[in-house]
């Protein structure tokens, strides 16, 4: 996927530190930044419900919360869903880039 259409999509690298709830106050255990955030690996899920678990997930997130997605390849087609369906409720940023895909969903304020 080209740089361009990342950055249609709003996308951006990961800073070397985030905040969980902003001061890792968000009640998941965890602290400040990205490598805190709960993950959930997607390559493990089979393929046909892969996107509904993926949604049911970023759905249970709260505000100032977040979670890292382990994808089997870069996500674009997801990340347009996401956005199409709940538009402006997450930044995303990449934490790594393949071989195994990691991407850090904060979500905004209400």
């Amino acid at each position: 996927m080209s740089t361009d259409q990342h950055q249609d999509l709003g996308l951006t690298e990961a800073p070397k530190q985030g905040g969980c709830g902003g001061g890792g106050d968000c009640g998941c255990g965890g602290n400040a930044g990205a490598a805190t955030l709960p993950e959930f690996d997607a390559t493990v899920v089979p393929p046909a419900l892969r996107h509904a678990s993926i949604f049911g997930a970023l759905d249970s997130i709260q505000p100032g919360g977040g979670m890292v997605l382990v994808a089997p390849h870069d996500p674009i087609p997801l990340l347009a869903q996401v956005e199409q369906r709940t538009p402006g409720r997450f930044t995303v940023e990449y934490v790594e880039r393949g071989p195994a895909w990691k991407l850090a969903f904060l979500r905004t304020g209400a």
